[in-house]
């Protein structure tokens, strides 16, 4: 991606990838740390920032799908920021409160529905085919820089000024993001007019038999919520597996997480020649190995002197696998697609992808106060490792992307 339209996108998503990966972490110290909050409360915030996919998901697909998406992709994102002030304003008043918090999360997740649909069905518009799988890459790539700055970061602003006003970064980053995209001049198709709400419906199961059915997508769609069960468990276990079991602080956790930023910049720098070599599904395959390693790695930690060493490498081993995965996994899913089901198949599959998160994050949560914080990491390692081995006995681990 190299035109002056490609670099604003490129801009935009990475500036408010960043302010994300900060708010995501300081959310999780919030709720530990200010709210007092256990592994079950961290599961309730996850579930609630992904509830609007498994609310809205599918329809907002349909709807995306006939809209022009830059301009959503303005909207959502002067949305998100104002939604984010909420928080600090609500903490300043006294007036913040789990049940509180989770609302003006959920209602930020919906935004984020929207947003996300339209900025990765722009893509295919901005780049030819045969760019697409090197422009998730570098998309990738700033994603994996923000994921390692973003939760360091964080840990020093939480520990410097406290989680709540550490959220005013991300409204400042979506404010930026939307500033940039409004200079973007893009000759997009005209909005459909006339849908009714039988169209609609009817549109929204076109997207869903495409994706589970004449796409070929079936196979690494249900392995893919499979790894979500996984992602699910981790996403909740860690901040109080950190905080609760290792007793590390706030800027300990934070370097901990830029650590798995470091192994996603190395798996998105990398990802391209690897899936040259290998193939599509069998670097898929791999990556999803190195996340079961990975998970195994942090549950070590619980046993070692050096916790947070430990934690940091697993972490490390976890990012690279997602750095390496996520690009190949999306190109190949949008050069199947034709341009009129990008949304939709795009939100059809990360509805249900966050609907596993909505269902198995509080369980997660309640379960791991229950038996146990390593118990539950034992889980997800295993949840990972069917994963890795149903795909590798499928017929996708010959699948190559298509020019």
């Amino acid at each position: 991606m190299t035109s002056t339209v490609t670099l604003r996108y490129w801009r935009a998503t990475a500036v408010s990838g960043l302010g994300t990966y900060v708010t995501v972490f300081a959310l999780q110290a919030l709720v530990v740390l200010t709210l007092d909050g256990t592994a079950a409360d961290v599961g309730w915030l996850n579930a609630a920032r992904w509830l609007p996919y498994l609310t809205f998901g599918l329809v907002v697909g349909a709807l995306v799908d006939g809209r022009r998406r830059l301009p959503l992709m303005v909207r959502t994102d002067l949305a998100q920021a104002v939604l984010l002030l909420v928080i600090p304003v609500l903490w300043w008043a006294d007036a913040l409160s789990l049940p509180v918090l989770l609302a003006v999360v959920f209602g930020y997740g919906t935004a984020a529905v929207v947003n996300m649909a339209a900025t990765m069905s722009l893509l295919p518009r901005l780049v030819e085919r045969h760019q697409l799988q090197p422009a998730h890459a570098r998309v990738d790539g700033a994603d994996a820089v923000s994921s390692a700055a973003g939760p360091a970061l964080g840990g020093l602003l939480v520990s410097a000024v406290g989680a709540p006003l550490t959220v005013l970064l991300d409204a400042a980053t979506h404010l930026h993001s939307a500033l940039t995209l409004r200079r973007i001049e893009l000759d997009e198709p005209p909005p459909r007019t006339g849908v009714t709400v039988r169209g609609l419906l009817g549109e929204i199961l076109e997207g869903v038999r495409w994706a589970y059915g004449a796409s070929g997508l079936r196979t690494l769609a249900i392995a893919t919520h499979g790894w979500f069960v996984g992602n699910a468990i981790v996403g909740v276990v860690l901040a109080p597996y950190a905080f609760l079991v290792l007793d590390l602080s706030a800027a300990e956790l934070g370097l901990v997480g830029a650590a798995g930023g470091v192994g996603a910049v190395l798996g998105a720098s990398i990802t391209t020649a690897v899936g040259l070599r290998l193939g599509t599904g069998r670097t898929i395959i791999l990556c999803h190995l190195l996340t079961t390693s990975a998970v195994v790695t942090m549950t070590l930690a619980g046993q070692s002197s050096y916790a947070a060493g430990v934690l940091g490498l697993g972490q490390g081993i976890y990012g690279l696998a997602m750095g390496m995965s996520n690009s190949h996994e999306m190109s190949y899913r949008q050069l199947v697609t034709p341009d009129a089901l990008q949304a939709r198949t795009n939100t059809t599959l990360r509805s249900l992808n966050r609907a596993v998160v909505v269902v198995v994050a509080p369980l997660a949560g309640l379960l791991a106060d229950a038996v146990g914080m390593q118990t539950m990491l034992v889980v997800a390692a295993v949840a990972f490792a069917v994963v890795a081995l149903g795909l590798a006995a499928t017929p996708f681990r010959t699948v190559r992307a298509p020019t």
